[in-house]
């Protein structure tokens, strides 16, 4: 039997090194000047609307489809992307491009003091580890099925690649290399579709006649798009994406420093806030790779699956897409596919790396980041350099911890499972410090609707549970007969949640303002 990763020839791994090499080309002349901490981590201000915008957008997994349960209802969470969207491109940027600032801490520390500016920092670079760390395993799955490497020797090889980009021009590289990646993402999307379409016998008809006829997966197969189920457990519902989704992209598009980080580069706040508006058209390429999942599944549904591919799918649904590129396009094709899909994790990686290195710079010189003299600055951008390779090394093995405690969990679903201990928290800090020139929150009491909110998603979620269940500790089955906890025993003898994750994005956003404004004092702004 052949294994999967022999099907990836000598020519397909000369197209994958020579995208690389192009994307670092590209990279390295488009990287400006990099005297200064301002070209570093904000392009100096000088970047085209359109290429922020660009770099905005984000990319939609087909893993989430395949699984027999899956389904369009993920893209009910587009409307809660939107609306927030548009309210970061109407107010949050307003306020941001009113001084100069390299961070929404930075504003934060304004209106509140440098205490919630280095909570909000804290609060952000744990999110940070949790939820970009996912990134991370989405890149090795592509190149574990292409090379059959251990999953932590990707992991690695994965993490060189990001701090190699983000060392060579900082934003600037990173933006443009988003760019290149968001193009060839899409037309490997596009290529991908058609091509398992061309290939049914029926095409499209038989597309969405066997992917409709999948009762497991809604009332209208893998094409169900609303769900109205008020069930606390289930996530994808329009419930969740008009109430509790706007408060998670209310804080991923405007206080993440992640996607924050890109609008700071553009030359006016209007062209952060066309940016920012306009890159809700990246809806689209979510619902392109949710049709992809939606053919993967037809496809496998009627082609069958050959013993290797099977193995790779018992482990993870995650591995079915860069399986399918692998074993079924031409040679050269897939090449230039995967090493789509493999840059453009990387330059999401290479993305975080840049913030979390800004951030945690600006802990430690927040009174030098404006300094004019070169020496200073030269110094602060060599600085930089040292904590975006501390990221990398950092964030690469935290992947590999998470990868061992993961289980069987989607891809998505780990990935905003994570980033629920942060998101509230880091948004309530954004709302107290806009409010904070009528009611001033003390950090000591931000801090402490911090905490609660990190216990309320802890008690939610399973994490702690199946930690002590790997651990030898305890059992699932007594875990689930303790009264008070939400959890119950599912059908493989696993623990499941009797509350959805997504409901504690604004459910903690309000406890940690809440705290803020119970516990008030007159506002520090000391450095």
């Amino acid at each position: 039997m052949k294994e999967i990763h022999e099907y990836f020839t000598v020519v397909d791994w000369f197209v994958v090194f020579g995208y690389l090499g192009l994307t670092t080309l590209v990279g390295h002349l488009m990287r400006g000047k990099q005297g200064t901490i301002k070209d570093f981590f904000l392009g100096g201000r000088s970047l085209p609307w359109q290429a922020v915008c660009g770099s905005i957008i984000a990319t939609g997994v087909p893993g989430v489809v395949f699984a027999l349960e899956g389904n369009f209802t993920y893209l009910q969470w587009a409307l809660g992307s939107v609306m927030a969207r548009v309210l970061v491109g109407l107010f949050f940027v307003k306020v941001y491009y009113q001084q100069e600032i390299y961070s929404p801490y930075d504003y934060m520390g304004n209106r509140l003091g440098v205490g919630v500016k280095r909570l909000a920092t804290v609060i952000f670079s744990v999110g940070s580890i949790l939820g970009q760390s996912v990134r991370v395993l989405v890149a090795a799955l592509a190149l574990k099925v292409v090379t059959g490497w251990e999953f932590h020797h990707c992991i690695w090889v994965i993490g060189a690649f990001a701090i190699l980009w983000t060392l060579i021009g900082g934003m600037r590289t990173v933006i443009w290399t988003d760019v290149m990646q968001f193009g060839l993402f899409t037309i490997g999307g596009l290529t991908a579709l058609f091509w398992i379409v061309n290939g049914l016998d029926g095409g499209w008809e038989t597309l969405f006649r066997v992917g409709g006829a999948v009762p497991e997966a809604g009332e209208h197969g893998k094409f169900t798009l609303l769900n109205f189920s008020r069930d606390p457990a289930v996530g994808f519902t329009l419930w969740v994406a008009i109430i509790a989704t706007p408060f998670l992209n209310l804080n991923a598009f405007g206080v993440d420093q992640l996607n924050a980080q890109r609008m700071f580069c553009c030359r006016s706040a209007a062209d952060a806030r066309k940016a920012i508006m306009w890159s809700s058209a990246g809806q689209f390429l979510t619902f392109l790779m949710l049709m992809v999942g939606a053919a993967l599944f037809v496809h496998y549904q009627i082609n069958g699956a050959s013993a290797a591919e099977q193995e790779l799918f018992i482990a993870s649904r995650d591995f079915v897409f860069p399986t399918w590129i692998t074993t079924t396009l031409p040679v050269g094709l897939r090449g230039l596919i995967i090493a789509g899909i493999f840059a453009a994790a990387i330059s999401s990686l290479d993305s975080i790396l840049a913030a979390l290195s800004q951030t945690t710079l600006s802990l430690f010189f927040h009174g030098d980041g404006l300094a004019d003299d070169a020496a200073t600055q030269a110094r602060l951008v060599r600085y930089s350099r040292m904590l975006v390779v501390f990221w990398g090394i950092s964030l690469s093995a935290f992947a590999i911890g998470l990868d061992r405690l993961r289980g069987d969990i989607n891809m998505v679903n780990l990935a905003f499972g994570m980033i629920a201990y942060t998101t509230g928290p880091l948004l309530g800090l954004f709302l107290a410090a806009l409010v904070g020139d009528r009611i001033r929150s003390s950090v000591g009491g931000l801090v402490a609707g911090c905490v609660v909110s990190f216990c309320l998603v802890l008690w939610v979620r399973t994490d702690l549970y199946t930690i002590l269940i790997k651990s030898g500790v305890t059992t699932a089955a007594e875990i689930a007969q303790i009264g008070w906890l939400p959890v119950k025993l599912d059908e493989a003898g696993g623990l499941s949640a009797l509350i959805n994750y997504a409901w504690m994005w604004p459910v903690t956003c309000i406890v940690t303002l809440g705290f803020g404004l119970l516990f008030r004092c007159r506002v520090d702004t000391s450095r």
